[in-house]
């Protein structure tokens, strides 16, 4: 009996990929390429399912070139990559992996957003041009953390777990906003507070944004959002690139009218817009909320779960559109 066939489209854990194997012909790519548009509709030519990351973008167009495909599973809890419309179309399962890596991305987030506050990447980076020279009272003065109002936009999983740190360890005033309010024993133990998305701009003391990108939310965050913001505000993006409006937050920065900003994802990522590389006033990382060991195994090992599953009649963990299973 001929075994199923599987595409990995990126690098990951050996001995994860391993346990593939033992179910279907794997096609992996242990050089890490990112493969064009056509280079995945091909190399998915003949596979019954694929194990992909957000790089890899699973449209119409690829699942038409390959009727065969039955699952597409990503390494990520945010899926714009994929076109579930498309898949539930054409009896394609998706699915992602939620949870595992809510509590890393977090921590991620809330260093982020202190050491925006803080002010920790440019004192960073005078200390290594050689200019500290003396101590003085102003010198890099930021804002506190603790006890200020922690804005929050998007009261997902992480959102809360951002919430809990902050209430809970820095006696931070929580408000949040989000497509639907949350139960009251969900807010209760935080003291949060919902409010619409004009007032959580005005209110924060340091904004974090949190909320899956989607065409509605594209560019939830721009120039008429940021005007609402205090002047010595900070914000923190650790959602997706395309909730902010890149250009508009680096003229904000520049222009001082927020404090500061911290950002792990962007717009068009890999590539930074330009304006923002030549603002002080921002911490920069390339992606990497969800990077630890421990979480990417499991974020890897989840994700191979759901292929398993999928090709081997069994149930899926997490799928997105598990309306497709009762195919």
């Amino acid at each position: 009996m001929t075994r199923p066939a599987v595409l990995v489209a990126r690098a990951v854990f050996g001995d994860i990929v391993d346990r593939l194997r033992v179910h279907f012909d794997v096609e992996d790519n242990p050089e890490d390429r990112i493969f064009s548009k056509a280079e995945l509709a091909a190399k998915l030519a003949g596979k019954a399912g694929a194990f992909i990351t957000g790089s890899e973008r699973i449209d119409a167009e690829v699942l038409d070139a390959n009727p065969q495909l039955r699952a597409v599973c990503n390494m990520a809890v945010g899926y714009n990559n994929i076109d579930v419309d498309a898949c539930n179309a054409r009896g394609v399962l998706a699915t992602n992996t939620p949870d595992v890596l809510t509590e890393t991305t977090a921590d991620f987030g809330f260093a982020l957003m202190m050491a925006a506050a803080r002010r920790l990447a440019e004192s960073e980076h005078f200390l290594r041009r050689g200019e500290w020279t003396k101590w003085s009272y102003d010198m890099f003065i930021g804002s506190d953390v603790h006890g200020a109002t922690l804005g929050i936009l998007g009261m997902g999983r992480i959102g809360q777990a951002i919430a809990r740190r902050g209430a809970l360890g820095f006696g931070m005033k929580v408000v949040y906003h989000n497509r639907s309010r949350l139960a009251p024993e969900l807010e209760a133990p935080l003291g949060a507070r919902y409010v619409g998305k004009e007032q959580l701009m005005r209110e924060a003391d340091h904004l974090v944004i949190v909320v899956p990108y989607s065409a509605a939310s594209h560019h939830a965050v721009g120039s008429a959002e940021m005007a609402l913001m205090k002047p010595s505000a900070t914000l923190t993006n650790v959602a997706r690139g395309g909730v902010v409006d890149d250009a508009a937050l680096a003229a904000a920065l520049r222009e001082r009218r927020i404090a500061a900003a911290a950002l792990d994802v962007f717009e068009g990522e890999p590539k930074v817009h330009p304006d923002l590389l030549t603002v002080p006033n921002v911490v920069l990382t390339p992606h990497i909320a969800s990077a630890t060991v421990a979480t990417r195994r499991a974020m890897a090992g989840l994700a191979v779960d759901n292929l398993i599953a999928a090709l081997t009649g069994g149930t899926p963990p997490t799928p997105i559109n598990p309306q497709v299973l009762a195919r």
